[in-house]
């Protein structure tokens, strides 16, 4: 047998083989456990999958982990090569250099790298639950010098002035979500309205009280010291069941009046079919008012919607930092920003807050939310310094503009249609791209 095939030869080739298959394991892991996803991890877990909870363990510390199978791959690709240059120049001498990098390349490439991720791309949750256990084991043996390693290059970041956040999450869940449901709505696989739904559910957490409450302009309120009759003629025009009784000006809310404590009470006192005068007199709204209940008006809708339900209540009234009356906000406030409008057989029909003209212009309510505009018509109008439309336009003019003024900012042309005192009640917003301009 020639020098060159003798066993030393096998055992290398045996070694470089086995050192291929290490490799594909290595970059056929990184890729499925960072592909996975964790909802569908926890989906199997749930259902008594050992790997699936490995997986979910494994992936939390995701620079722990990226950084192990980083360093385990490099070890054996590198080790792969070295041996197969040093067969290679045994067999071929001078000439085994470049023939070992040109296989090693081409064998690396097909065998541990392409085809490994392809299959762990195809089948990522399955690849993920497999490769877990043993995965956790390595990650466990290569900590310290992963930790070393960590250490090193967040030292060597420092002097370029990065600091990175050692807490921070590689993947933002909402982002995530939120960009996927946005790319399924783009391709036609989700609906906007089932869109708008789950991502009015996400927002619920970053939004405050302040953006959606009904402004203290348009609150019906009643004032305590009016007669009795006075009182329950009004509750019953009312569309509303709740009422914030006042007492020397608007502002001073004393209570919150509901209608059906107020016919109860009055029902209470029904003698043969009729209230006495004096009965009707003496009659005191204080006594079948509820105490208002007030909220900041920077308080999350999500936070607020908690203690609606914790309450067991729907209306709160919200003040600011002064404690002055701001405006009110019901819990069917919140559960619009989720499922859109809620109208039952009292509400009255309302003008349109924006309608689409023939030339490609929209007329808008001025009060109507840059949130709700965005959602409706899939705009990015920035909503940071202003909440509603009319609130955008006068941040960006600095001024209170007059009737038939014309502005252009953030892709759209504003022209103001009409105004009451300072208040744009009516704008009309073009797009710029549009065809008509």
């Amino acid at each position: 047998m020639p020098a060159s095939l003798d066993a030393a030869f096998w055992i290398t080739s045996g070694a470089i083989l086995l050192l291929l298959v290490l490799s594909a394991f290595f970059s056929g892991s990184e890729t499925a456990l960072t592909a996975a996803s964790r909802g569908k991890l926890r989906a199997l877990a749930d259902k008594g999958s050992g790997g699936a909870t490995q997986a979910l363990k494994v992936t939390e510390d995701s620079e722990r982990l990226i950084g192990s199978i980083l360093l385990g791959n490099n070890v054996v690709n590198i080790l792969a090569t070295s041996l197969a240059t040093a067969l290679l120049t045994r067999v071929m001498a001078n000439g085994g250099v470049g023939i070992a990098t040109l296989v090693m390349t081409l064998l690396v490439l097909i065998f541990a790298e392409v085809l490994p991720k392809t299959y762990a791309i195809t089948n990522a949750e399955s690849t993920a639950a497999r490769v877990a256990p043993p995965i956790a084991v390595i990650v466990l043996l290569f900590s310290p010098i992963v930790s070393l390693i960590r250490a090193i290059v967040r030292a060597v970041l420092r002097l370029f002035g990065v600091r990175p956040d050692p807490g921070a999450n590689i993947l933002a869940v909402r982002e995530e979500i939120a960009g996927a449901l946005q790319l399924g709505h783009s391709e036609g696989v989700v609906e906007k309205e089932d869109r708008d739904r789950i991502l009015g559910a996400l927002d619920l957490a970053d939004r405050t009280v302040e953006e959606i409450m009904r402004h203290r302009s348009g609150i019906e309120t009643i004032d305590a010291d009016r007669p009795v009759t006075e009182i329950l003629a009004t509750v019953l025009e009312s569309r509303h069941t709740r009422l914030p009784l006042w007492r020397g000006e608007q502002e001073n809310i004393v209570g919150v009046l509901h209608a059906k404590d107020l016919l109860r009470a009055l029902h209470r006192r029904l003698d043969e079919g009729q209230i006495a005068p004096d009965e009707l007199t003496a009659f005191d709204i204080m006594d079948v008012a509820m105490e208002p209940y007030f909220i900041p008006e920077y308080t999350t809708l999500d936070d607020q919607m908690r203690q609606f339900l914790k309450r067991h209540t729907h209306f709160a009234l919200v003040v600011d930092e002064y404690g002055a009356l701001q405006g009110l906000i019901t819990l069917e406030d919140i559960l619009e920003e989720i499922v859109g409008e809620i109208a039952d057989e009292f509400d009255e029909p309302e003008e349109a807050p924006a309608s689409v003209s023939a030339d490609g212009s929209y007329e808008v309510d001025g009060a109507m939310t840059i949130r709700d505009l965005n959602r409706t018509y899939d705009w990015s109008l920035p909503d940071d310094e202003a909440n509603t439309l009319a609130g955008l336009v006068i941040h960006e003019a600095q001024i209170i503009p007059a009737e038939g003024q014309v502005f252009s900012f953030h892709g759209f042309r504003f022209e103001v249609v009409a105004k009451e005192e300072n208040r744009l009640t009516r704008l009309r917003v073009t797009p710029l791209d549009s065809p008509y301009e």
